[in-house]
């Protein structure tokens, strides 16, 4: 499971950084890698960077009703 969400936690950066240049200078940067925005592999990385953010609410959502995150829990509540 710790796998599967830093994968995807990856993947989630790799998408807002897309976005970034996209916005910044209209630069799609998996479009330019993997063939054009239509091209099999973009459309490939499109589908897996959203499917990430589905999982990471997920994730969120159980750490939300957990009361903290795990990062939280490691930190030794001090006052």
């Amino acid at each position: 499971m710790r796998a599967l969400n830093l994968i995807t936690l990856l993947l989630i950066i790799v998408g807002g950084l897309n976005w970034l240049l996209v916005g910044l200078f209209q630069f799609d940067l998996v479009a330019a890698i993997f063939g054009g925005p239509g091209a099999t592999l973009s459309r490939i990385v499109y589908v897996l960077v959203g499917l990430s953010a589905l999982w990471q609410l997920v994730v969120f959502f159980r750490a939300m009703s957990a009361g903290e995150t795990a990062a939280e829990s490691h930190l030794g509540h001090r006052h």
